[in-house]
């Protein structure tokens, strides 16, 4: 029996979302991706949960990006969708009333540090990796990347990071302000259980005021730049420069750009 993509569980009113594709290094396809909505819909159908932890099964990964295996053979319109898709988990996870937690694991690329911007904090272990590499694939961040990493970081951070494609360690994450904290591997999930204890103990009503309120301000402006960015992405997938640059990441070879 295969087994779920997405796990949920209670640990009293703190909840566990896990990505359960471990031999995927949890490589989000797109049951994996209604597996997180539906997650996350459940959560706030939830009035015993508080707070919600986010992470990755195994100690490899968070999320390593996108199934590249999935979305290499995608036309223009089944790349808008799957984008759409993609998009619905964060847009989901930022009406919630409670906040998230992502503890990162492992690899945080793309599509991964894409969940794990969606979350209000983003601790780190040591040994993380993170960036959003698609233009090496010959497409952008399709998730939400390119509007949420300039709200975390700042627009000429993002840019860099967007347009280089660089993978960063756990400590220049922390230095630009994309996570809140870097711990030890196995201090990850005591450090995010704890956070979400302080969370427990405040007025629940009081919580979901405030993050109803700090993130009101961008509301408009993300909805806008998410179908800017949706559609984009899925242009992307009507050139051969994509078809190269997903052929060469499954054949582990370096691709070769036409500019078409």
């Amino acid at each position: 029996m295969t087994a779920a993509p997405v796990l949920a569980s209670r640990e009293g009113a703190v909840a566990m979302v896990t990505v359960n594709r471990p031999e995927a290094r949890n490589a989000l396809d797109g049951p994996t991706l209604d597996g997180l909505t539906a997650a996350f819909e459940a959560l706030d159908r939830d009035p015993g949960v508080r707070v919600a932890i986010v992470t990755g099964a195994g100690d490899r990964a968070f999320v390593a990006g996108a199934d590249i295996k999935a979305m290499a053979g995608l036309d223009a319109a089944a790349g808008r969708a799957f984008s759409e898709r993609g998009q619905r988990v964060g847009t989901v996870a930022d009406r919630l009333r409670i906040p998230l937690i992502a503890a990162v694991n492992g690899f945080a690329l793309g599509a991964g540090l894409e969940l794990a911007l969606v979350c209000d904090f983003i601790y780190a272990a040591s040994n993380a990796k993170l960036g959003l590499p698609e233009v090496g694939l010959g497409v952008i961040p399709g998730f939400g990347g390119t509007q949420r990493l300039a709200g975390r970081v700042g627009v000429a951070r993002a840019r860099e990071l967007v347009y280089t494609g660089r993978i960063i360690d756990a400590d220049e994450a922390l230095r630009i302000g994309l996570v809140n904290a870097v711990v030890d591997p196995a201090d990850l999930m005591p450090r995010a259980r704890a956070v979400a204890a302080e969370i427990v103990a405040r007025a629940p009503l009081s919580i979901a005021a405030a993050r109803r309120a700090l993130r009101a301000a961008d509301e408009a402006a993300l909805a806008a730049g998410l179908a800017v960015e949706r559609d984009l992405f899925g242009g992307l997938f009507a050139t051969n420069d994509q078809k190269e640059g997903m052929r060469a990441f499954i054949e582990k070879r370096p691709p070769g750009w036409t500019g078409a």
